[in-house]
């Protein structure tokens, strides 16, 4: 096990404690509110609204309130809260003036990360996937991992749970500090790429991030040397051990070009070790890096490659990552979280190998953060590319501040720079107005976002 940091001792998880977990419903909250319930803690929670998180919670035990109250926090020795969470909250508030501590979702995961031997897995695109793979990958190996996953597993109905083996498989998130904040044993970094300027400022800054926290690895660092910058957070980490993967033959792991069918890719994964065949159940030349990156830190903890590839054959995939959401006028509806240009250039072009696919590719984007969109509106311009049909709505703003002049227009005009159908829906019911008119049988319609795009494919059943 590994030895607890001092970064962890803000939360002392050696005793049973009373928490309360603000804002639940948020897949990372209700992560956090789960396996602290699932290791002996009694665990509340609150959140505005029910919703699938807060649903999960209350299935492990959480005692969750709808609405937030100063009575919600009494009696509670730690208050947990997360980066959405604004520090005006009553709840903080209350339980600051009773001389509570009130700490961010970081401190929690690191208590819990220095009670396991953690693995964590890292990067701007691919983490959610890529940690769930791994973690199939571990339990059909016969292994019994905890896991704390921003999403939930389908097929697994949580995005966290205890389990024996002392593992856990984390999703090492550097948007707001929290993957510098784990104690890591050991890390897998799919890539290092353009996002959270407002914290970072510049993408080296952002590798720095990484080549920080993989330096304080005792373990094992998995990166994919396809990309540039891991491949340059695994040369500037010191003595950290190091294993590479990616479909260059320079790498340690290997995969072949995937070849897609009926039922999702196959491939072949080969490392020194041995050689695999993989028929993995979705779509895109990324996903089979993904489970290739997955394959390699399993082997790194005992799991061999055809255990791996078994264990992903009926791999049912995450919630919210290219999901299936019924049809519309004929048109298959999927939603996905891509947000980032490289995602969706990546969903898109995996849409576009989609069997069901015998009309238009309708792709929809809602996007979000203002400052996010600010400062890298420019870099949507080509991602859209596969698709024949593209919609743009306004910014969603994911408890950023409105600034002054940004709005969705800003994509619309980066993109219409290199496609030729380009619509601007400023409201949702615009959007869905302007959608479901294009739509027929064959077509495929991938929406798109973090935010509250989640729902339009059920708007679109609705409006049909």
């Amino acid at each position: 096990m590994t030895t607890p940091d001092p970064r962890s001792s803000a939360v002392d998880l050696s005793v049973p404690r009373r928490f309360h977990i603000v804002g639940t419903g948020g897949p990372g909250m209700s992560a956090v509110a789960v396996l602290l319930a699932r290791m002996g803690h009694t665990v509340s929670g609150s959140d505005l609204h029910e919703s699938a998180g807060t649903a999960t919670a209350r299935r492990y035990g959480v005692d969750v309130h709808i609405g937030h109250a100063e009575s919600n926090v009494d009696g509670v020795d730690w208050v947990v809260h997360s980066t959405a969470v604004p520090q005006t909250n009553i709840e903080l508030v209350a339980a600051r003036a009773a001389g509570t501590p009130v700490v961010h979702r970081a401190a929690a995961l690191a208590a819990i990360t220095a009670r396991h031997r953690s693995v964590g897995v890292a990067g701007t695109h691919g983490k959610t996937t890529t940690s769930s793979l791994l973690t199939a990958m571990l339990r059909g190996a016969g292994r019994d991992p905890s896991f704390v996953i921003g999403a939930e597993v389908l097929g697994l109905g949580t995005g966290a749970d205890l389990g024996s083996d002392g593992t856990l498989v984390v999703e090492a998130d550097e948007s707001d500090g929290t993957a510098r904040s784990l104690v890591l044993e050991s890390m897998l970094l799919t890539n290092v790429d353009i996002d959270h300027l407002d914290r970072f400022g510049t993408v080296e800054r952002i590798e720095d991030e990484f080549v920080e926290i993989a330096s304080r690895l005792g373990g094992t660092l998995v990166v994919c040397g396809d990309d540039p910058r891991a491949a340059s957070v695994a040369q500037r980490c010191g003595p950290v051990r190091t294993i590479t993967y990616g479909f260059g033959a320079g790498n340690d792991v290997t995969l072949s070009e995937p070849v897609t069918g009926t039922g999702g890719i196959a491939f072949a994964v080969a490392s020194p070790d041995g050689k695999a065949d993989v028929d993995l159940p979705l779509l895109g030349r990324h996903n089979a890096l993904n489970c290739a990156g997955a394959m390699a830190m399993a082997s790194v903890l005992g799991v061999p490659l055809g255990a791996s590839a078994a264990a992903v054959a009926t791999f049912a995939g995450v919630d919210r990552r290219f999901a299936a959401r019924g049809t519309a006028r004929g048109a298959l509806l999927i939603d996905d979280y891509a947000h980032l240009p490289a995602e969706i250039d990546a969903t898109l072009r995996a849409a576009r190998t989609h069997p069901g696919l015998r009309g238009r590719l309708v792709a929809v984007f809602q996007p979000n953060r203002y400052h996010r969109i600010a400062t890298m509106a420019g870099d949507y311009a080509g991602c859209f590319a596969a698709a024949d049909e593209v919609f743009i709505t306004d910014v969603y703003a994911s408890g950023t501040e409105r600034i002054e002049g940004v709005s969705g227009l800003l994509v619309v005009d980066a993109v219409r720079t290199s496609h030729g159908s380009v619509v601007w829906a400023q409201s949702r019911g615009e959007l869905v107005e302007q959608v479901i008119r294009v739509l027929g049988p064959g077509d495929i319609c991938v929406s798109m976002g973090c935010g509250d795009i989640s729902g339009f494919p059920d708007e679109l059943q609705d409006s049909a």
